[in-house]
């Protein structure tokens, strides 16, 4: 035989000794449905698990923010107050991009959907995503706004600074409209400089009345919120808090399908971690303790140090042959000391309303005297 054929034949023996200890292995694609039914049971149970462990760790807050973009009209970068909003958005973490919008001086966000969408989240929820803007106006565009709405009050597009067929879900801020009128009063108009008669009567006839009644009927026909801030600084903070709560509401929504919605679970939510052998029991009994008012850590460690569990201390307060000794069991307890400072006792206002919590079968019995 030659080096060759040698080759061949030794490589031919070592796929068959491969072949002969890998596992079988399931291939799972659209197309198999006559396959074994008892793989894909098995198959179903794993992914719902891998899609409920997987889904919590990419909707933590600072990723649900990191698929979300914020996109910025050129035009709104030409007030001197704007860098302000754009180092806000920039410190909350989120993409955001400069390009020219429609409307002008306005901002739209759009997210990014997960891959794999994990269920229970609508599809209508992430088309919302890209369907928010807010529209910047400056005190006098909103009040010329303010006056063609009431003129042409009860029209159906009669809402101005934007279209009634637009797709998207407009807001509006207005920014400084407070000062802008009190500076344009009557009073002092001798003192400003000559303007157009479009503007002079909009000034002589919009006061805070008329502003307000167009808040109404803008809610009221197009479902339009308007905003109005003092300065680029309570912009900011708006438009921060929106943007979280736009990035987490899939999770929000993702949550609130679950059977117990508000049983959150994974390595980020808080809570104490309970094993199947009962480690972590003692912690969640020491968090109860701390659920009382007034309890510091340093008490709730001498109380759990004596009765590792509430089984344990409830057998103690029904072995008291005497009520007052029942509500003072827990009293003259020794608490560990912080630095520098004094020993000191759990006391009997603590040791009543532990007591109390344990025994009473009165549910409108109010435990705590001073509160």
């Amino acid at each position: 035989m030659t080096e060759a054929g040698r080759r061949r034949a030794a490589s031919s023996r070592r796929a068959r000794v491969r072949s002969q200890r890998l596992p079988p292995t399931w291939e799972i694609s659209d197309s198999d449905f006559e396959g074994d039914t008892t793989a894909e049971e098995g198959a179903g149970p794993r992914n719902a698990a891998e899609e409920h462990k997987v889904a919590p760790e990419t909707w933590r807050p600072e990723k649900a923010l990191q698929r979300l973009t914020v996109r910025v009209d050129p035009a709104v970068l030409e007030d001197a107050g704007s860098d302000i909003l754009m180092e806000a958005l920039s410190a909350l973490g989120c993409e955001c991009y400069i390009e020219p919008q429609s409307p002008a001086r306005s901002l739209q966000w759009s997210g990014v959907r997960p891959n794999p969408q994990p269920p229970g989240v609508f599809p209508e929820v992430w088309a919302a995503q890209d369907q928010e803007l807010l529209l910047l106006l400056k005190p006098e565009e909103f009040l010329q706004g303010v006056t063609q709405l009431i003129q042409t009050l009860g029209s159906p597009c009669s809402v101005p600074w934007i279209s009634a067929e637009s797709p998207v879900h407009p807001h509006v801020a207005v920014i400084g409209l407070d000062a802008y009128l009190w500076s344009h009063q009557p009073s002092t108009q001798g003192t400003q400089q000559p303007q157009s008669p479009e503007m002079v009567e909009t000034h002589l006839t919009i006061g805070w009345p008329e502003v307000e009644e167009a808040l109404v009927l803008l809610q009221l026909l197009r479902d339009l919120d308007v905003l109005l801030v003092a300065s680029w600084q309570e912009l900011s903070q708006h438009v921060c808090s929106f943007t979280k709560a736009l990035a987490q509401r899939p999770s929000k929504q993702y949550r609130d399908s679950k059977a117990f919605s508000f049983c959150t679970t994974g390595r980020w939510a808080s809570g104490q971690r309970v094993a199947r052998n009962g480690s972590g029991l003692q912690g969640v009994w020491w968090r109860q303790i701390q659920q009382f008012n007034r309890v510091s850590p340093a008490v709730a460690d001498a109380v759990v140090a004596a009765f590792p569990s509430p089984r344990l201390l409830q057998q103690a307060l029904l072995a008291c042959s005497t009520e007052q000794e029942r509500l003072g069991l827990l009293a003259d307890l020794p608490v560990k000391p912080h630095k520098g400072k004094q020993h000191r006792r759990v006391g009997p206002d603590l040791s009543r309303r532990i007591c109390l919590f344990l025994t009473t079968t009165n549910p409108d019995l109010l435990l705590d005297l001073g509160s």
